[in-house]
């Protein structure tokens, strides 16, 4: 398929800010940057998203290999450093999360108040400063536009004349060229041509006159159009200014590599790395499930009495009804026993205390410590002190 025609290309000149129409790029500028504003709160919302996302992630990732870790045959240093991959994880994850936060709750809202304020609108007239603008360069650039466009009408009067010269004295040399035409018809295209140069050099000197007065204009146009470019140039200059610190804070929040905190988990995890101790490891497997785990060696084992249970109503009655022995016996421990119960004496082998109630029907006598403590104990387990 063939290609359209292009259009020639635009004469860069006509494209210049000093020609009549031109300036209202620097006027649209103002509408492009509080444009800019609002595209750059959404692309870092935007990446505000990415992080929460990211910091999501981590834990995810975390909770799901910390729960298969556990079930790991690891141990030791071994096992508390790949655990402090997760920690460490966790910490990274609050960190990325708090960067979401701050590139919305605080980057964010700083762009709109400051946009807010930066951007200030007039009634039916959009932007105050585009509506000033606007109003500032079409003022200045009138009268000038005027002397251009009478420029523009001598400059093609001049031109056509020169043209229509050109027309005349072709016609005469062609005539003086042709012997069968006569001198009359010869005479009036010479007539006819020297009509069109005094036509020309009266056009051209009213093209210079025009021409002179819009050069004489010129400074002054220029002048009164930089002033209000110049004003232009401060606004956009102090939103520069003010974006270029925008992006210096966002990076400041994204750098996590000058983060002090984030400098801080990877050297923790470092050093936990590093603190891997074969020897350790080893030893610890050898104590809790080898050579080195506490055995209780065969050996000869006394016999102790079966203690049998108390009916706990009966106790109960008992100890209501059966009188205090008056100052007790001393009695020794023959065997450990731990109560079971509240009301149950503890004691050691060899420990001597009072029996201050004689054996009931259920093999059970009541006891005072030497701490004071008063309870039931199996009356198999002691012995009668005797005094030597």
């Amino acid at each position: 398929m063939a290609s359209l025609p292009k259009d020639p290309p635009e004469d860069p000149k006509k494209q210049s800010f000093w020609m009549p129409g031109n300036y209202v790029r620097t006027v649209h500028r103002t509408e492009q940057s509080f444009q800019a504003c609002n595209d750059i709160v959404a692309c870092f919302v935007e990446r505000a998203k990415v992080e929460k996302q990211y910091a999501q992630q981590l834990n995810q990732w975390s909770n799901k290999w910390k729960s298969i870790v556990d079930s790991r045959p690891l141990y030791g240093s071994l096992m508390k450093a790949w655990q402090c991959f997760f920690t460490s994880t966790e910490r990274l994850a609050v960190l990325h999360s708090s960067i979401s936060d701050s590139l919305v709750a605080e980057e964010g809202d700083r762009v709109r108040v400051w946009q807010k304020d930066t951007f200030p609108k007039k009634i039916f007239c959009g932007f105050k400063e585009s509506h000033t603008n606007n109003t500032s360069f079409s003022r200045a650039q009138k009268p000038w536009s005027k002397k251009l466009q009478k420029l523009e009408k001598v400059r093609a009067a001049y031109h056509k004349s020169c043209q229509q010269e050109q027309t005349a004295l072709d016609r005469e040399k062609q005539a003086n060229e042709d012997a069968e035409m006569s001198p009359e018809k010869k005479q009036k295209l010479a007539d006819a041509r020297e009509k069109a140069t005094g036509e020309k050099l009266k056009c051209k000197d009213q093209y210079e006159k025009v021409l002179e007065d819009v050069s004489a204009y010129t400074p002054r146009y220029m002048e009164e159009m930089e002033s209000i470019f110049e004003q232009s140039q401060e606004e956009e200059r102090k939103r520069i200014s003010f974006l270029k610190q925008a992006f210096l804070s966002i990076h400041r929040h994204l750098d996590v590599t000058n983060n002090e905190s984030v400098k801080a988990v990877y050297n923790e995890l470092h050093q936990t790395l590093m603190s891997i101790n074969e020897q350790d490891d080893l030893k610890w497997w050898k104590n809790n499930h080898g050579p080195g785990m506490p055995t209780d060696w065969p050996k000869v084992e006394d016999w102790v009495p079966p203690v049998k249970k108390l009916n706990r109503k009966k106790r109960q009655k008992r100890k209501e009804s059966r009188p205090v022995m008056i100052g007790g016996v001393k009695v020794r421990a023959l065997y450990d026993y731990v109560g079971e119960e509240g009301d149950e004496l503890s004691f050691k082998a060899g420990e001597v205390f009072l029996k201050v109630e004689e054996e009931d029907d259920q093999g059970w006598c009541r006891g005072v410590l030497s701490g004071g403590k008063e309870g039931f104990y199996p009356a198999n387990y002691v012995e009668v002190v005797t005094d030597a």
